[in-house]
């Protein structure tokens, strides 16, 4: 049975419960092709069903919902079901199960978190912030895990008295800081118009990205380690012009 779920921590806690008993089960919130005869359940968060799984599980690791939001950020393929069968096994040996490499079921789980956390930590340094006409900072992103509002406490300590908008452009959603606030929020596309400093700084780090580049001497192999080439879009250096501002 395939128990398709809306991607929530609410919608999987339910999933969970369903699914328990089914060995063949199989919780995703993808769109997937069924095999033949297979069936699907469309499953609906039930609050109440969700804070009985959710209290239960806590009651064996005090914080598996900490690995429970990393898994549902995750942007790998299959999360839900890695999370289902993690989340199983805790249910069944009734203690935290995280050191249990030993295991598949954390094995997976713990490298879908490790690519979450990393990303976190690394996109710290690899957001590019643009001075908009404004005075308001504005960066889109486009992280290959859903965390844009988990980067947000990062830049809020660093820029406390800059307002500041992350987009992230693959799930169009922005998180806000107002100054004074943080929020979520849906954003297509953002038009922004850069201030007249911006410009200028951006001319001249382009400029200064070349005189210091040896066309000669180019390692793109060791760049590219160090700068994921997925994240060169968003990087003044690398494009003279955005394509997501205007």
């Amino acid at each position: 049975m395939t128990y398709l779920t809306d991607g929530t921590k609410e919608c999987f806690l339910t999933a969970f419960l369903l699914a328990f008993s089914d060995e063949n089960a199989v919780v995703t919130s993808a769109q997937a092709q069924l095999s033949l005869g297979q069936k699907t359940v469309f499953v609906t968060a039930d609050p109440d069903r969700a804070a009985r799984a959710e209290k239960r599980l806590l009651s064996f690791d005090k914080s598996c919902m900490e690995d429970l939001d990393y898994l549902l950020r995750s942007g790998m393929d299959g999360r839900e079901q890695t999370a289902f069968h993690y989340f199983k096994l805790l249910a069944e040996k009734k203690e935290p199960v995280r050191d249990m490499l030993a295991e598949e079921a954390v094995l997976l789980a713990s490298e879908c978190i490790r690519k979450v956390t990393y990303e976190i930590h690394r996109m710290h340094g690899f957001v590019r912030f643009l001075e908009s006409a404004s005075g308001a900072l504005y960066s889109p992103i486009s992280p290959d895990n859903d965390i844009v509002d988990l980067l947000v406490p990062h830049f809020r300590a660093r820029l406390p008295e800059f307002p500041f908008v992350l987009h992230d452009v693959k799930r169009k959603k922005a998180a806000v800081y107002d100054g004074k606030n943080t929020f979520l929020a849906p954003l297509e596309r953002a038009d922004v118009m850069l201030s007249a400093d911006e410009q200028a700084w951006q001319s001249l780090w382009q400029r200064y990205y070349r005189s210091v580049n040896i066309p000669q001497r180019e390692r793109l192999k060791q760049m590219k380690g160090y700068m994921p080439v997925r994240y060169w879009k968003f990087m003044p250096e690398f494009s003279s012009r955005d394509p997501f501002l205007t």
